[in-house]
């Protein structure tokens, strides 16, 4: 699900922290992908007559055909990708998966019915919702990506978390998701639409953390704060409480046991029982990761086994033999002379120093209150203009 109404927060409060760009903008950049996340997606959009792709054996193709089309078209444009597997989710997750599982099941029945009645749109419409990335398509995947010569890792827990570790770490310059929560993991940039088709004509959507923090005025344990107050994969979000209202109690009350406080003293919101959200902040803040420095997490891009790839996808999968020959042979090409590095890559960030951070928590203190102040005159300004007679100005 992610962080639900993050993306128009950030581009109203802090356009600055986005930028928009083309595929071949990140030539020469290692990219760690949120490897289920982008599985989902091939599993919606790679699709004929509305039905996922079939074998001659009526075994689903879709997800094989986007992970080796779409990977392709990155290695063709100069990027190096990292798959990341989900592993075992945090068990406050379980809430969420559960009721995934409901609406794939009520999904299921409305597919059947429109089968029955229904029109082609709403047979599409529900068959998109019975979608779910099952243990044999990763395996499909992960035996891919092997024979590609495109490394991978299964976290230990979720994706975006471990994406977000090698990106800080500098092991790869982006994490690529469609996940909003990847900001929350501390991903210092996510890379959105990097896996869609071409066709789709979507713009790469680059979003840098630091100036999405600077934008909002906010340190990392705030924003965090109020992704989990918009509603996250681990807590219930609070009736009533869309995006702009969560916005400004952050920003009135600076934390979420001080908002709980406010809601918990009024009648206005009513707070879950057992709201928990000190243990969502505990799984942003100390998710269960490898660290960046663990061997597995030293990755090499190997050249292709070309005849390993023909006997999976054309004589398992029925993909044309013309096709993945090409294929293999450009991968091989490609992955080769993409040695080149781009200048970034010899320049380290340097961490900020203590009195660095303490100015930057003081500037946005200052700003904060700067904020309050401005709010607090124009609701005077609006009184005062209320309580005037008709007729006035």
């Amino acid at each position: 699900m992610g962080i639900k109404g993050l993306f128009p927060i950030i581009r109203d409060e802090a356009p600055d922290a986005i930028k928009e760009g083309e595929i071949k903008n990140h030539f020469g950049r290692k990219v760690a992908i949120d490897a289920s996340m982008s599985i989902y997606s091939f599993l919606i959009a790679v699709r004929s007559d509305g039905q996922q792709l079939m074998n001659e054996s009526g075994e689903t193709t879709s997800h094989v055909m986007g992970m080796f089309y779409r990977t392709l078209r990155m290695v063709d444009n100069g990027i190096k990708p990292v798959y990341v597997f989900d592993g075992k989710p945090p068990k406050l997750k379980s809430g969420e998966l559960a009721k995934r599982f409901q609406r794939k099941a009520e999904a299921n029945e409305g597919l059947e019915e429109a089968k029955e009645t229904g029109t082609a749109e709403e047979i599409e419409k529900f068959s998109r919702r019975t979608v779910r990335v099952t243990r044999e398509h990763n395996e499909d995947c992960q035996k891919l990506l092997k024979l590609m010569g495109i490394p991978y890792i299964i976290a230990p827990t979720e994706a975006e978390a471990q994406c977000a570790v090698l990106a800080r770490a500098g092991k790869v310059y982006a994490a690529a998701s469609e996940d909003m929560d990847t900001l929350c993991f501390e991903s210092p940039i996510l890379l959105r639409h990097l896996t869609f088709s071409e066709q789709r004509k979507e713009p790469i959507q680059e979003i840098h953390l630091n100036k999405v923090l600077e934008g909002l005025g906010m340190e990392r344990d705030q924003f965090v704060d109020l992704c989990i107050l918009l509603g996250c994969d681990y807590v219930d979000p609070i009736p009533k409480v869309g995006p702009a209202t969560a916005l400004k109690l952050i920003r009135d009350h600076g934390t979420l046991e001080k908002v709980v406080e406010f809601m918990q003293s009024g009648e206005k919101y009513v707070v879950p029982d057992d709201w928990p959200y000190a243990d969502a902040r505990e799984l942003f803040f100390n998710p269960d990761v490898r660290k960046a420095d663990d061997p597995l997490c030293d990755f090499k891009w190997e050249k292709p086994d070309i005849e390993g790839l023909v006997q999976y996808l054309v004589t398992e999968k029925g993909f044309s033999e013309d096709r993945v020959r090409s294929a293999g042979t450009r991968l091989e090409k490609n992955l080769k002379s993409n040695q080149q590095a781009r200048l970034e890559g010899f320049f380290k960030p340097v961490p900020k120093t203590d009195e660095q951070k303490a100015a930057h928590k003081r500037k946005l203190d200052e700003q904060n209150e700067a904020r309050k102040k401005r709010q607090k005159e124009e609701k005077k300004g609006k009184a005062k203009q209320k309580a005037k007679p008709r007729g006035t100005t």
